[in-house]
Parts: C-alpha cells; structure tokens; sequence
C-alpha cells in the first residue's frame, strides 16, 4: 500500500450531502446527472411530522425521504450497482478504504457533523447522518470532498475514525459505498418519470395523516394549541426548532421544494413533456411560501412579531402550503410513463 495515493476526483459544492455526493460520485464514474434531476430521481421529497420521534424533546419534522433512500431508489432506477459496507471495528473500516483508495476508487460514507474538524464550529452539531466523498490520502491525511464545503478539505485519519464511529442515532458503524457498475445507457428519461410518480404518489397517497402532503394540516393543527398547551416560552423554543428544521438541517421545507422545482424544469426537456416547466414555476412559489412562513414565525419566536402574526395565522399559511402541495403532486401523479 502505497502512503499517497491522490484520485482525479471533480469536487462540487452542492445544497444537500445525500445528493451532493450522488451526484459527483456518478460523475466521476461518468454518468453526469445534476443534483436536482439526482434528487428527483432518487425520490426525495417527502413530508412527516412525528409527534413519536423527538429532537432534544420536540418532535421532528422532515422535509424529505429517509437518509439513504435517495441512493437506493436512484441506483435502482439508473441500474446502478452500489456495494455498501458497515463494520464493528473502526481500523478495519480505515484498512477497507485504503485498499478501495488504492484501487483508484472515490469512497462516500456517512459521518457526524460534530466530529469534521474542517467544518466551522457554527456548522458542527451531534447529526450522524452526513455523507461525504474521500478521494485520497496523504499520509495520514485523507482528502475529503464535503457537499457543503466550496473547496475540498483534509482530515487526518484518527479524526475521520472518530467521524465515521460517533455514538448515538442512527449508529452508522462506518458506514462505506461506492458505486461497482454504472450503466452506460441508463435511460435517464424514464427514469425521471419514475422518481417523479413515486414522488407524487408518496405524497398524496400515504394514508397515515401525518406523512405527505396531509401532513401539513396536521402540523398546522398541533401549531394552533402550541401556547395553551406549552405555555409561551416552551410554544416559542418549540416553533424556534420547527424552522431550524426547516431552513437549517440539510435543505429544509423551501430549499428541497425550490431543488424540485429544478429537477421539473429539466425534467421537461429531457423527456418532451413541456408541462413539468409550469409544474415547475408552481412549486417554485410552494417553496417561496415556505420561506414566508419560516419568516413569519421567526418574528413569533423573536417576540418581534406584529399583532397580525399569531399561531393561528401561521396554521392558515400551513394549511394553505398542504392544499398547494396536495393539487401539485395529484397532477404529477397523472403524468404519463416515459
């Protein structure tokens, strides 16, 4: 094994680390997708609020498909072949990627936010979920690509082992993927159209209130009751960590609508079907909605809020965003097959 071993891999900054890496690890292996027609391939917007699930003792709110979900279901359509590894001990995690590095071999993985030193302190927080791409190792450095990051970073070995075995939820165990087959003729329309259906059928055909577009009612009732069953300040910490949610963990509630929004617009050259473009300018505005409400309750958690803005006028927003998204995603779903 050699001590330096450094792959002509093309970093790209990108607004999500599931999709970012996707994107430029298919790259590299020669099959050039963005990361929005990635995303909407993959399947990835989503909606849940899950009163059972809790953050620090609120309870969470997503804005898309589980982490990792994306990757299957866009290797899945792409006919893709990725090999996935976990593993107990953490050196024999370090001694499997030195040997994929040396077979010229980019590796994604998934890390904890917290322990990525390069990261500034206001970006580390304790999020076992983070995927990034190593391209190589010089010494004990190891060369990193991070989606989040404008240029390509460095980490030395025993902080990447802290990363990669961080205690907590999810326990990703090292987890280790690269892809070892990449089609050269994936028919990349029809594959569009696929991600695009599952999409519109996950969202307005989940039949539990709280997952898809319905869920956002949902949420709206529970935002109503939020001061006379929390009290003002815990009302206030509770919406303060429905929009960090939103608009600070990965893409959030308008970034993954507005990165949908260009996976339609492109979609709608590549496959003839004009009609995603107005699709498009649609959920464009559904995203730009979002972002009023995020500003709106921000004002809320800031007590800077006019008397206009209470929890009853941002539950109307919300439920005014879920009949937007409920008519968007029942056309989408009648988009015919590729």
């Amino acid at each position: 094994m050699s001590n330096s071993v450094v792959i002509p891999f093309e970093h790209q900054q990108s607004a999500h680390c599931e999709t970012g890496v996707l994107s430029n690890l298919m790259r590299f292996h020669g099959m050039r997708v963005s990361e929005p027609m990635a995303f909407g391939i993959g399947s990835g917007l989503f909606y849940s609020h899950m009163p059972f699930i809790k953050l620090n003792g609120i309870p969470v709110t997503s804005y898309r498909i589980l982490p990792g979900h994306i990757f299957k279901r866009f290797s899945r359509n792409m006919g893709v072949e990725m090999r996935r590894i976990k593993f107990r001990d953490p050196r024999e995690a370090m001694d499997e990627l030195d040997r994929t590095l040396d077979k010229g071999l980019p590796a994604g993985m998934l890390t904890s936010v917290f322990y990525l030193p390069y990261l500034p302190k206001a970006f580390r927080f304790h999020f076992n979920g983070h995927n990034i791409v190593v391209f190589g190792r010089e010494g004990d450095e190891y060369l990193v690509s991070d989606p989040v990051m404008e240029t390509p970073a460095r980490i030395h070995r025993t902080a990447l082992m802290r990363a990669r075995f961080a205690k907590g939820m999810p326990d990703i165990k090292g987890r280790m993927y690269y892809p070892v087959r990449v089609p050269g003729d994936a028919d990349t329309a029809a594959a569009a159209i696929k991600g695009l259906r599952r999409t519109a059928r996950d969202m307005v055909n989940t039949p539990i209130s709280m997952f898809g577009a319905k869920g956002i009612p949902y949420l709206a009732g529970k935002l109503r009751n939020y001061e006379r069953k929390l009290g003002e300040k815990d009302a206030r910490l509770a919406l303060g960590n429905l929009i960090r949610m939103q608009e600070e963990i990965g893409t959030g509630g308008a970034g993954f609508r507005f990165m949908f929004a260009a996976f339609l617009q492109e979609a709608a050259t590549l496959t003839g079907k004009p009609a995603l473009r107005e699709h498009a300018l649609t959920m464009t505005r559904i995203g730009d909605a979002w972002r009023d409400f995020a500003f709106d309750a921000g004002r809320v958690c800031k007590a800077r809020a006019t008397a206009d803005i209470t929890y009853d006028t941002l539950a109307d927003k919300l439920v005014a965003i879920g009949r937007q998204e409920t008519a968007l995603f029942k056309e989408l779903a009648r988009i015919p097959k590729a």
